[in-house]
C-alpha cells in the first residue's frame, strides 16, 4: 500500500504531465480536500519531494485567494545548467549533502550513475571543509556539462 504523501506527490506528477507545462497552480486547501487530509500534510510533500534539488521552485501565496506555484526548473543550455548548479551548492557543502545532490541530479538525468560515483569518490579524499567540497564539487559538475555540450 503506497503512502498518503507518495500518492500527493504522484498526483502532483500526473498534473504536470496532463498541463504539459512547466509549471502548475492548485490550492492548498482542495489538494487537502481531495486526499482527505491536512493542509500540513501537503506542505510537507512541497517541502520534502519538490525541491529545488529535485528541480522544483515553489511560489506559496497564503490567505483566501493563496495558491501554490510550483515551478519545474529546466535547463536548455550548458550556462543554464551551470548556473542552477552553482545556485544549488552555494559556498559550501557537506559530503552528505553533496552526495543526496549527486543522487538527484543523476535522478534527474544531469549525471550517470557512473559519474555520480566517480564524483562521491573523489570528494571522499579531500577535506572534510564545506567549502572545499563546494568548490570542488562545482568544479566537477560544471565541468561535465561542457563536456556533454561538446558531444
Amino acid at each position: 500500500m503506497k503512502s498518503l504523501s507518495h500518492n500527493i506527490e504522484k498526483y502532483i506528477l500526473d498534473m504536470f504531465e496532463e498541463e504539459d507545462e512547466n509549471f502548475i497552480t492548485m490550492r492548498r486547501k482542495e489538494l487537502a480536500e481531495i486526499f482527505e487530509c491536512v493542509p500540513s500534510q501537503i506542505n510537507y510533500v512541497l517541502r520534502s519531494r519538490f525541491t529545488p534539488e529535485q528541480g522544483y521552485l515553489i511560489e506559496s501565496r497564503r490567505g483566501e485567494y493563496g495558491y501554490i506555484k510550483i515551478l519545474k526548473i529546466s535547463c536548455e543550455n550548458s550556462e543554464q545548467k551551470s548556473k542552477h548548479i552553482e545556485e544549488l551548492i552555494g559556498d559550501e557543502i557537506s559530503l552528505k549533502e553533496a552526495a543526496r545532490l549527486l543522487k538527484s541530479l543523476q535522478d534527474r538525468e544531469f549525471i550517470t550513475s557512473r559519474e555520480r560515483l566517480l564524483i562521491e569518490i573523489a570528494l571522499r579524499h579531500t577535506t572534510n571543509d564545506e567549502k572545499d567540497v563546494a568548490s570542488l564539487l562545482k568544479t566537477f559538475l560544471c565541468s561535465l556539462v561542457f563536456e556533454q555540450q561538446k558531444i
